[in-house]
């Protein structure tokens, strides 16, 4: 078929006497191979090992009419794919996810998430590094996406996931578009774009969109004369396109791309030869073999899916009935442990109940005992009532004599306190009279006429005696060692809150009062010893 040139081909004309090394891939290719002669026999570089880039010269206009055979429709799958993956062919992102997931399932087959777990991708190369770039998304939620639309594509082959491709790809802009640069008449840059439709003239800017285009059913002549090239539309009144390309392998080219795609534009609209038709008969008679194969397939796996249904459904229920046999045994055995526990309970309540009754029969003894008694101490009974008046009497006495001496301990409590605070201003007093009169006066050196110290009730409220003022004299120096104590023990805790602060200080901010007290503090004067000192 003339659209596919790889299936065309033959490999008699790779033949050579000496071997060679070969690798075939599918490119896009930029010359003819002539098939009058060998392939090494082209003008191509004579290095070993040589390689080679078959892939189809024309695209189909309809991809599900025209391809006919499985190793046709697969080769030009791979150059098409390749095509979109290169950026050669333009693919929107969305357009290009969709395409990502039929292409998987071309090779993994249906989606199973037993098999295909996440991370199944990492090494595949399914979109165009422009949409990836376009978007922050990380391979993993490429990969997701992806698989999303994979999942829903189970149940079809291999063939139809890349036919389904196929039928996308087909409807983006630049597919089957050869683009070449060119100049019109006016010497203004376009691209010319050749493709199963007809020739579009294109802003080199815009591969998408042409600004204008000729189908083939339009066109009535194409001639290339030299370097310039002339379309005349079937409508005579129309103006003639003229351009012109500046190299002339590239002439050659475009008028070999035109010829041939015009050819099949007009081939496709007319009844198919008998090879074609032949062609296509074998090609549906094998796909509805294939299809009945696959029925086949799909009834058989259905089958044995259904009967490892089955057989995992008796296998649950064959370990569920297991498990009630077990528990059943064990519901046995706990009743049978119960029942030899109800008998034991049931032996020790009739050797309770006896004992019990043993014990109903001492109590009633008892009773009668108690009764025998009871009436024998009915005369004891009222000797008690009358020792317990008694008794109750003498704790009525008893409780008022002591509320009698607790009053009575107040009191006295009273006349201590009384005490306490004469004895205190008594002390005091002591204390003015010793400090206004340092010197001790005695008995004789007093003038007959002095002053009397036998103080009335209205100075203090008793007279002292020597062993008051010794007394008195040692509670005096007494309370002064304990001052001392305390002011000494007050003293070091002030030091060393002072040593703990004086890294904080600044002097700057000193007060004099504080400059004259730490002057004060350094030559160890004190308030008690400026005291003593102006005492």
């Amino acid at each position: 078929m003339a659209s596919v040139l790889a299936s065309k081909m033959g490999l008699n004309s790779l033949r050579r006497k000496q071997a060679k090394t070969f690798s075939v891939t599918v490119v896009t290719m930029d010359a003819d191979l002539e098939f009058s002669c060998e392939v090494l026999d082209h003008d191509m570089p004579k290095e070993e090992p040589i390689v080679f880039h078959f892939l189809a010269k024309f695209y189909p206009e309809n991809v599900e009419d025209e391809l006919v055979q499985d190793i046709t429709q697969h080769l030009f799958f791979l150059q098409v794919k390749t095509s979109i993956l290169e950026e050669e062919i333009y693919c929107p992102p969305e357009a290009s996810v969709l395409l990502a997931s039929y292409a998987i399932h071309a090779k993994y087959g249906d989606y199973d998430p037993n098999v295909h777990k996440p991370g199944f991708l990492s090494q595949e190369e399914l979109l165009p590094k422009r949409v990836i770039n376009l978007y922050q998304m990380t391979a993993e939620m490429w990969e997701e996406r992806i698989t999303v639309c994979y999942a829903e594509h189970r149940g079809r082959t291999r063939d139809e996931a890349e036919m389904e491709y196929l039928k996308i790809a087909q409807d983006l802009e630049m597919y089957g578009v050869n683009y070449f640069s060119i100049r019109n008449k006016k010497g203004t840059s376009l691209l010319l774009g050749v493709d199963a439709l007809g020739l579009h003239i294109y802003d080199p800017s815009n591969k998408l969109t042409p600004k204008i285009s000729f189908p083939w059913n339009e066109i009535r002549n194409i001639s290339y004369s030299d370097k310039e090239f002339a379309i005349k539309p079937l409508d005579k009144r129309a103006d003639v396109f003229k351009f012109n390309s500046s190299k002339l392998r590239v002439n050659k080219l475009i008028l070999q791309l035109c010829i041939g795609n015009h050819d099949l534009f007009m081939r496709r609209r007319r009844v198919d030869s008998l090879e074609v038709q032949q062609m296509k008969m074998q090609a549906r008679e094998e796909k509805a073999r294939k299809q009945m194969e696959r029925r086949r397939l799909e009834r058989e796996k259905q089958l044995r899916e259904e009967a490892e249904r089955a057989r995992d459904d008796l296998e649950r229920r064959l370990i569920q009935l297991q498990d009630e046999a077990h528990m059943a045994n064990e519901a046995l055995l706990r009743s049978e442990e119960t029942a030899d526990l109800l008998a034991e309970k049931a032996q020790i309540a009739e050797e309770e109940a006896k004992l019990l009754a043993q014990k109903a029969a001492e109590a009633e003894q008892e009773m009668r005992r108690i009764k025998v008694t009871a009436i024998r101490t009915e005369e004891e009974k009222r000797l008690m009532e009358q020792k317990m008046l008694e008794a109750e009497m003498l704790a009525l006495k008893m409780a008022e004599e002591s509320e009698r001496r607790a009053n009575e301990a107040d009191q006295l409590k009273q006349d201590l306190q009384e005490a306490r605070e004469s004895e205190r201003k008594a002390k005091n007093k002591l204390l003015e009279i010793t400090s206004k009169s340092p010197v001790p006066l005695s008995a004789n050196a007093l003038p007959p006429d002095g002053p009397n110290f036998n103080f009335s009730m209205e100075n203090l409220s008793f007279d002292f005696k020597d062993t008051d003022m010794k007394r008195l004299s040692m509670e005096i120096e007494k309370e002064k060692v304990e001052y001392m104590e305390k002011s000494k023990h007050l003293q070091e805790q002030l030091n060393e809150l002072k040593t703990e602060i004086e890294s904080l200080k600044l002097k700057e901010r000193e007060t004099p009062l504080d400059i004259l007290h730490n002057e004060n503090t350094e030559k160890g004067t004190s308030k008690q010893s400026n005291f003593k000192k102006v005492g």
